[in-house]
């Protein structure tokens, strides 16, 4: 920079500009990784190493960047893959930086949905056991119905006998003639299969009854075994953030000005680098670059001549 002193504000504004991007890198990557795996120490590492690895990508695209004479619109096409690169390499590490930002709203937010993911579990757990229990009960009130309805027509033709003995009903008259004998049959048949009816069907429903009660306690074990598991991991933390974007239009357009505002910082080298116009020092390294370029095809080219007297000298011995 010595032999171009006017080019030396340009080009030292533009390696802070990478410098800085560098630093708040580090900064995105250490508060990532401290919120991972929470270990201060992993997290100064990690973080000096990403901020490096930035420093150098952005450092590589603009020292790649060429200022020529074919105009903006071709200068810029060629340094717009430098320019995509730059746009995801902001919003990696604004994201972090993001969280870090909205901690308190989005550590708020986290408790809320920890809480609607236990009450979830405990809907789908309850939900795996309605069914079975659902069954269950089915089947003891198809048992118990059963038995209710033998009983009622046990009563009803115990009635009718009785009836027909006090003349209060059937023929009317009393007496425990012919007719009552019959009535009595059907009411003491009716009593038999009830209770062979009982016989069959009371053990079922305790055995059944015993069933949904060990089910129905395997549920409320499994309930009072959920635990609250930590949710606040990276990802519980963008999700939750997405959310309150979704909820709140000030923290939505937050999270865009803050995101436009790392990709405008990681532009920042770019773009100076673009709309800054040819100076000595382009001048002076297109110079040496197409000094070089020559030279390498002068000697190419004088190989090749060399090669060629070479071969037309064993030519010519061979035809002596």
């Amino acid at each position: 920079m010595n032999r171009c002193p006017t080019d030396a504000s340009k080009y030292t504004g533009i390696g802070a500009a990478v410098f800085f991007t560098g630093v708040l890198a580090a900064l995105s990557g250490g508060y990532a990784f401290h919120t991972v795996f929470e270990n201060v120490w992993w997290a100064l590492a990690f973080g000096l190493l990403w901020g490096t690895i930035i420093f150098n990508l952005d450092r590589f695209i603009v020292s790649t960047m060429r200022k020529n004479k074919k105009g903006f619109g071709r200068e810029f096409l060629t340094a717009s893959p430098r320019i995509l690169l730059a746009i995801m390499l902001a919003i990696v590490i604004s994201k972090p930086l993001e969280l870090r930002i909205f901690s308190k709203e989005i550590d708020r937010k986290l408790i809320t949905l920890e809480e609607e993911i236990y009450q979830k579990e405990i809907i789908d757990l309850e939900r795996r056991y309605t069914a079975q229990l659902a069954t269950i009960d089915g089947q003891i009130s198809s048992l118990k119905t059963e038995i209710v309805a033998k009983t009622e027509k046990r009563d009803e033709l115990a009635k009718a006998a009785q009836q027909e003995a006090d003349g209060t009903g059937g023929s009317g008259k009393r007496n425990a003639g012919p007719i009552y004998q019959i009535k009595k049959a059907d009411a003491d048949q009716a009593q038999k299969e009830l209770a062979e009816l009982q016989a069959l069907n009371l053990p079922l429903i305790a055995d059944k009854q015993q069933e949904w009660n060990a089910l129905f306690e395997a549920k409320q074990t499994e309930i009072a075994n959920l635990k609250r598991n930590p949710w606040n991991g990276m990802a519980a933390q963008l999700q939750a953030l997405r959310i309150l974007g979704e909820e709140n239009t000030a923290i939505h357009f937050a999270n865009i000005f803050i995101m436009l505002l790392f990709i405008l910082l990681e532009c920042t080298p770019i773009v100076a680098k673009l709309i800054s116009g040819r100076g000595p020092y382009d001048e002076m390294l297109e110079i040496r670059e197409h000094f070089y370029k020559n030279h390498n095809i002068e000697k190419l080219a004088e190989m090749d001549h060399n090669t060629y007297e070479k071969v037309k000298g064993y030519s010519t011995f061979s035809g002596n």
